[in-house]
């Protein structure tokens, strides 16, 4: 580190006589140096500068832009999916009142169903109860009928004599014979 102080104190101490050296006066030196730095370098590097500015600015508005139009492209999707999502809530919200409708709907055919197969064997059961009793009072009727003819027989039998049977047989078979003309 001395060495090179010894060496800018050794460069300042040339002699002055037409030749170039270095001043190691900084208060005089720098602001003249400084201000010729600043110069070139506002002169030729102006045109850069701006050129290098107007490429920064430029693609910071193309990206402003680009994020633009997809902030727009992203709001008309969210637009159309809300949409979307509206139309299909409605048809949900359709379906499931449809559904509903038609659950009732099957609901109440069923009971009707279920009511009317009710009906027709309650009248079902009512006919064969009443076919039952006519039944069971025809035979009651056959029997009665029978045990009455078995007694008019026997007691036919045992109060008629043989002439007495054979007028009676008579006179059925001329009755039979005039209901035969009455029925041709």
């Amino acid at each position: 580190m001395k060495k090179l102080t010894d060496s800018f104190v050794y460069l300042g101490h040339w002699p002055s006589a037409g030749s170039f050296g270095f001043n190691t006066d900084i208060l005089a030196t720098n602001p003249i140096n400084l201000s010729v730095v600043l110069g070139v370098l506002i002169f030729f590097g102006k045109g850069v500068l701006n050129d290098l500015l107007d490429n920064r600015k430029q693609r910071i508005l193309n990206t402003i832009r680009n994020s633009e139009e997809l902030r727009e492209g992203a709001i008309e999707q969210l637009e159309n999916a809300r949409a979307r999502l509206r139309k299909v809530e409605m048809e949900a919200d359709q379906f499931r009142v449809n559904g509903y409708s038609e659950i009732e709907r099957e609901k109440l055919n069923l009971i009707n169903s279920t009511y009317k197969t009710l009906q027709q064997l309650e009248n079902y059961k009512n006919e064969t109860i009443h076919f039952e009793q006519q039944r069971a009072i025809n035979q009651v009727r056959q029997r009665v009928f029978q045990q009455a003819l078995q007694g008019a027989i026997g007691t036919l039998n045992s109060c008629l004599s043989n002439e007495l049977h054979l007028r009676t047989i008579n006179a059925n078979i001329s009755m039979f014979g005039t209901m035969k003309e009455i029925t041709n």
